[in-house]
């Protein structure tokens, strides 16, 4: 089960758009989709309760006294919204279970100081470091009039983020929240700049969230093996790889995304004999 985190430790920087906006995109993909917010204000469950029935299904992230999550049945992608000062152990658990994390930046000298120290401490948990965590950096609420799409790809670059792209500043995103709408929900026309501003992010997250699939890089050893020269006919070796080319790497699978949320650290899988 794919799991999208939003992340930033700076309130107002775009996380509930972003999260909002990455649900509807799955639901309109025909997938079945979790909007988590572990943000006790509960941002999203209020935009959940003004969408429309007749829009594609996104299920809330139902919490009982303030920390016991019940996930229901079928549920194929979880997207997570979460607090302001999300650090130290409660960022660590969140990345247990999260296969990609989204940090929104606004343009200024606070948002991208808050979102570099933010992207440092993601960078040094091992989930991360290791690549079965995988960190990109949007920039939001960007006036197109200006300088800021430069600026922040220009900071990205200089602290080697994923930078894969700005949403421009609209009132689209702004009438969105109080409707229970997003851009991918409306018709289209005016719209369609818009989305087109989402397509690098989209594009990112499609192998992530499997819906297209991980294109693997054969090993140098199977390249060697591939090369050699024809055995000698009084040789018989074993063909190798069983005499195809490897097949496209399988997504990596681990425990119930939101047992480190029920239970605390999940427990490593016994080995297979």
């Amino acid at each position: 089960m794919p799991v999208i985190a939003v992340i930033n430790r700076k309130g107002g920087s775009g996380k509930s758009t972003l999260a909002t906006h990455l649900a509807a995109w799955l639901a309109h993909e025909g997938l079945s989709v979790l909007l988590g917010d572990i943000d006790r204000q509960q941002s999203t469950r209020a935009w959940l309760k003004r969408r429309d029935a007749h829009l594609p299904a996104i299920v809330p992230w139902a919490m009982d006294k303030g920390s016991i999550l019940k996930k229901p049945s079928g549920i194929t992608h979880v997207v997570l919204d979460t607090p302001g000062g999300l650090h130290g152990f409660e960022l660590a658990k969140v990345i247990m279970s999260a296969d990609a994390v989204l940090i929104p930046v606004c343009n200024s000298m606070f948002d991208r100081e808050s979102a570099a120290a933010c992207h440092a401490e993601l960078m040094a948990l091992p989930r991360v470091a290791s690549g079965r965590c995988q960190v990109g950096v949007v920039g939001m609420r960007i006036d197109t009039r200006t300088h800021s799409a430069q600026t922040l790809q220009n900071w990205a670059n200089g602290l080697h983020m994923n930078f894969l792209g700005v949403l421009r500043e609209t009132q689209m995103y702004v009438r969105g929240l109080e409707t229970g709408l997003t851009l991918f929900d409306l018709p289209h026309g005016s719209r369609d700049a818009d989305v087109a501003q989402w397509e690098p992010v989209l594009r990112w997250l499609r192998p992530i969230a499997r819906l297209e699939p991980v294109v693997a890089t054969a090993p140098a050893a199977e390249l060697v093996v591939n090369q050699a020269p024809a055995p000698r006919k009084d040789r018989n070796p074993p063909a190798p790889f069983g005499g195809r080319p490897l097949s496209a790497q399988e997504p990596l699978l681990h425990a119930d995304p939101m047992a480190a949320f029920e239970h605390g650290p999940v427990p490593p899988l016994p080995m297979r004999h």
